[in-house]
């Protein structure tokens, strides 16, 4: 193996390498999870504004790839690490662990990272078949193009969303995941060393905030939905 990538595989080996990349594949979720909410809230605008954003970005198929195998990368990258990290820690503990638990002063977000995070997987895998794939509805039948030749995202979203299961299940997940995002945005700034005594507190406002902003950004759509504010 060249030295070169022998180096990056004994980085990433090491408890440092792993937190490094569970931060920058963080902060590449969170840019995405801006950049997504902001295209979903178009829906406010109308059909019009949605359906045409959507078709743009289908009209560039080598950047939208390009943007989902990123994306793909982050996510998994973010997941795998995460787990082996954490397996890296309890093994390094050993059997006799600490004699005071570091758990009590944890946050109870930072406790449950693990958790949440296998939850909102499960949510992302059944959001992905649910719009991007269309499994079990016919989002991709000739009722969901609109009189201009596009596809009818405006009218995807409504109905989707109509279906309360799918709301409740969309709204706790996003509650879980802007949960585990509260304390990953301010530990992704710890770890690259950005942390002062005068920034945390800062920070970790940032942090929540951020959690805030897309927590309610996203869960006021189904909201709209299913009080009928939004609909055609």
């Amino acid at each position: 193996m060249p030295s070169a990538a022998s180096s990056i595989v004994s980085f990433y080996r090491s408890s440092i390498g792993k937190k490094l990349v569970v931060a920058i594949t963080g902060l590449g979720l969170v840019a995405f999870l801006f950049g997504h909410m902001a295209g979903n809230l178009k829906v406010y605008a109308g059909p019009d504004k949605i359906n045409s954003y959507a078709a743009w970005l289908h009209s560039m198929p080598a950047l939208l790839w390009a943007a989902r195998l990123g994306l793909l990368a982050c996510f998994f990258g973010h997941i795998v690490t995460t787990v082996l990290l954490v397996k890296q820690n309890r093994a390094a503990r050993g059997e006799v662990g600490y004699a005071y638990n570091a758990t009590v002063q944890a946050s109870r977000a930072s406790r449950t990272m693990i958790w949440s995070g296998i939850i909102i997987l499960c949510f992302v895998i059944y959001h992905l078949m649910h719009y991007t794939m269309c499994i079990g509805n016919e989002y991709e039948s000739a009722s969901y193009i609109d009189a201009a030749g596009r596809h009818d995202v405006y009218k995807m979203l409504v109905d989707g969303f109509s279906w309360f299961p799918a709301s409740a299940f969309y709204i706790v997940s996003m509650a879980l995941l802007c949960w585990h995002l509260s304390h990953g945005f301010a530990s992704c700034f710890q770890t690259l060393g950005l942390r002062g005594e005068r920034s945390w507190p800062l920070i970790k406002a940032a942090g929540y905030g951020v959690a805030a902003v897309i927590f309610i950004g996203n869960c006021s759509i189904p909201i709209s939905i299913m009080a009928g504010w939004v609909s055609y």
